[in-house]
């Protein structure tokens, strides 16, 4: 196997992509908190102490997939074109899952956005919930779909 962030010396390198045409490029993530019922409750009906925990997550998660590049060592800074985020909330385990799609006309990917979109959103719902509940639980941050560049498309079965 190759190793595409090292040269032949063994030093780490960004990988070069400049011969790379663009393409569109799009890439979906999940993740999940649990959380306890009554921290669920708080969020759902918007009475937690520091606000819409939503929506602040969901701002924060996009602010961090436009800067991606800057937190991932060798990540290439890309153009975005379309950041969102969703949640759904599941009353019965009680979970909040977070799905981020991020998409780009660019020679590179976007699942690290993508990925780190759901990431900084879930630490966004436990920092705002972490007063009611410090036993919150972060998981499963997963690419489930990307599309685009030579590799192609990839749905996680």
């Amino acid at each position: 196997m190759e190793f595409t962030h090292l040269d032949n010396q063994g030093r780490v390198q960004m990988v070069d992509i400049s011969a790379k045409l663009p393409t569109i490029r799009q890439a979906i993530a999940e993740g999940r908190v649990y959380m306890q019922s009554n921290t669920f409750e708080k969020i759902c009906d918007q009475t937690a102490k520091k606000g819409n925990v939503l929506e602040t997550a969901r701002i924060a998660g996009i602010m961090a997939a436009k800067n991606t590049s800057g937190l991932i060592p060798l990540c290439h800074p890309i153009n975005l074109t379309n950041v969102w985020i969703d949640f759904t909330l599941e009353s019965q385990t009680p979970t909040i899952k977070i799905t981020a799609g991020a998409e780009v006309s660019a020679p590179t990917g976007v699942e690290m956005e993508a990925l780190t979109a759901v990431a900084v959103a879930a630490l966004t719902i436990y920092d705002m919930c972490k007063s009611y509940d410090r036993g919150m639980t972060i998981s499963g941050i997963v690419v489930v779909k990307k599309s685009g560049g030579k590799s192609g498309e990839y749905i996680k079965c």
